[in-house]
């Protein structure tokens, strides 16, 4: 008997939810899981950057101090939060289902912004845009040589490229991490790092903390992203695009030194 005099109550509440989520037959995007957005603390230490006969990339070792890096990609929904507070446009594939961009993909890493929007962003986060030296310390997770993120050999049940059919980007995170807890450091989306890109500059630049050429026309991207084939997904490549350029292959994440970090939050 008590179960039939509260089943009406039930099957409203029921009712009520499943009008929250469906409108017109269309059901409506849940709101992301909640998720880890803090930082990873990359230890100081000496690493060999590049690959041996990279054209523009030679093997050669590097020193780097502790410094901070991003968990995930910078999302949608974050990225929205920085433009509502700033008044600053949003990304040029807004809205665009095809590239998973816009408020219908909250957890999906943003694309459509350029070098100069993701260095903006991060700076209204007090932080900054990795090295590119930082980018590819992290990336490889401390494992040594390697020629991919994670070994030598890619699968694509594991990184979203090309070869992953995935025809688009997926939410951040949904990969498991490399051996720094970082997550897609290779595919899902190219990233922009700090540097401008100089051809010769890992022949010419320090070992010390190297910080990219002081001339340039070009900033470097960093990984693979959705749309990377494999020969582009080395851990080790590297490619500069205009500082204004836009692509719906590309998005970011941040970096901070340590003495900025709060290590209670992670922000």
């Amino acid at each position: 008997m008590k179960l039939v005099r509260f089943l009406p109550a039930f099957l409203f509440l029921f009712a009520l939810l499943s009008a929250l989520l469906v409108h017109d037959g269309v059901a409506r995007p849940r709101a992301p899981a909640a998720r880890d957005t803090s930082m990873v603390l990359i230890p100081a230490g000496e690493f060999s950057m590049g690959r041996e006969g990279g054209p523009d990339n030679p093997a050669h070792t590097v020193r780097l101090a502790a410094f901070r890096i991003d968990r995930y990609e910078v999302t949608n929904a974050e990225y929205a939060e920085f433009c509502k507070a700033t008044k600053r446009d949003l990304p040029f594939f807004w809205g665009m289902q095809r590239f998973h961009s816009g408020p219908a993909f909250p957890g999906h890493p943003v694309v459509g912004v350029s070098w100069s929007d993701a260095q903006a962003y991060a700076k209204w986060r007090g932080k900054r845009l990795p090295t590119e030296a930082e980018w590819e310390r992290a990336a490889r997770g401390g494992i040594a040589g390697a020629k991919f993120v994670g070994g030598d050999a890619l699968d694509s049940t594991q990184v979203n490229y090309a070869l992953s059919r995935r025809d688009g980007t997926m939410p951040v995170g949904s990969y498991a991490p490399n051996g720094y807890g970082l997550y897609d450091m290779a595919g899902n989306v190219q990233e922009w790092v700090a540097d401008r890109y100089d051809a010769e500059y890992y022949r010419t630049g320090p070992a010390e903390n190297p910080q990219g050429p002081e001339q340039g026309k070009f900033r470097v991207i960093r990984g693979g992203g959705w749309y990377t084939g494999p020969g582009c997904m080395g851990v080790g490549y590297r490619i500069g695009l205009p500082s204004n350029w836009v692509d719906f292959n590309v998005g970011f994440r941040c970096a901070r030194d340590t003495e900025a970090q709060a290590d209670s939050t992670g922000r």
